[in-house]
């Protein structure tokens, strides 16, 4: 014999496993806990000592990052980063500005890292003689 159900039951009930399954689920991704994900990465590479700075300036640089990342700072539009690549170019005269731009956009040979000191980026153009 099936018991009897009432509709306080049956609502009970359904609350129990709306209640389970949101338990189960993970937390909804949202910017601001990606940003203290990614603190608290960062906190572990400065305090386990596997960052290419200091220990202070690798805890103050994931502080600010945290900070701006809370504010909305720390966007990257589509393209943003390309684009504000080629403008460090705009300044240079004629061929020197075609070839940094060439550079940025990955042309030549590429040697060196970020941690290391640097990239350095090199392109050859061969000028005929005059």
């Amino acid at each position: 014999m099936i018991p009897y159900l009432s509709k306080r039951n049956l609502a009970l009930a359904a609350a129990n496993v709306v209640l389970c399954v949101a338990g189960v689920l993970p937390a909804a991704a949202s910017p601001a806990n990606d940003a203290n994900a990614r603190f608290r990465q960062e906190m572990s590479a400065c305090n386990s000592g596997q960052s290419s700075q200091d220990a202070d300036t690798c805890r103050l640089e994931a502080r600010n990052a945290l900070a701006e990342a809370k504010r909305g700072g720390l966007t990257d539009a589509p393209g943003q980063y390309q684009a504000n690549a080629i403008q460090r170019c705009a300044d240079l005269p004629g061929n020197n500005r075609s070839d940094c731009e060439s550079r940025l956009r990955g042309e030549g040979r590429s040697e060196g890292s970020v941690d290391g000191g640097g990239i350095l980026r090199e392109t050859v153009t061969i000028v005929p003689a005059q």
